[in-house]
C-alpha cells in the first residue's frame, strides 16, 4: 500500500515559481513510477510530467522548459519545480503512483494511487 501526501501549493503572480512536494509512504524495496497531474475547474485531469523508477521523464508540451520533476529516493519524496508560471497553470495538482520499474506515462488511468491534491493559483 502506498500513500501520497502533496504540499507546496499556494498563490503566486504570473512569472513566479513554486515547488511542490509529494511524500510517498511505501516499502523502499518497491519500485514506483510517479507523476504529477493537474485539474482546472471544468476541465479534465491532465498529465503534467511523469518519471519512472530509472529516471526516465515525460513532460507535457505545455510545461516543457518551465517545470522540472525530480525525486529524492532517500526521502521518498517527489518534487515539481514550477517556473515562469502562467494563468493557465492554475489548477489542483495531484501526485500519482503506479507500481513498476519502467514506464513514464501521462495517462491518468494507469495510476491507481493518488494524493489529495494541492492548489496552485497564478494571478496576473
Amino acid at each position: 500500500q502506498v500513500q501520497l501526501v502533496e504540499s507546496g501549493g499556494g498563490s503566486v503572480q504570473a512569472g513566479g515559481s513554486l515547488r511542490l512536494s509529494c511524500v510517498a509512504s511505501r516499502n523502499s524495496n518497491v519500485n514506483l513510477c510517479m507523476a504529477w497531474f493537474r485539474q482546472a475547474p471544468g476541465k479534465e485531469r491532465e498529465g503534467v510530467v511523469a518519471i519512472d523508477s530509472v529516471g526516465i521523464t515525460v513532460y507535457a508540451d505545455s510545461v516543457k522548459g518551465r517545470f522540472i520533476i525530480s525525486q529524492d529516493n532517500a526521502k521518498n519524496t517527489l518534487y515539481l519545480q514550477m517556473n515562469n508560471l502562467t494563468l493557465e497553470d492554475t489548477a489542483m495538482y495531484y501526485c500519482a503512483a503506479r507500481w513498476g520499474r519502467s514506464g513514464a506515462y501521462l495517462n491518468r488511468y494507469l495510476y491507481p494511487t493518488w494524493g489529495q491534491g494541492t492548489q496552485v493559483t497564478v494571478s496576473s
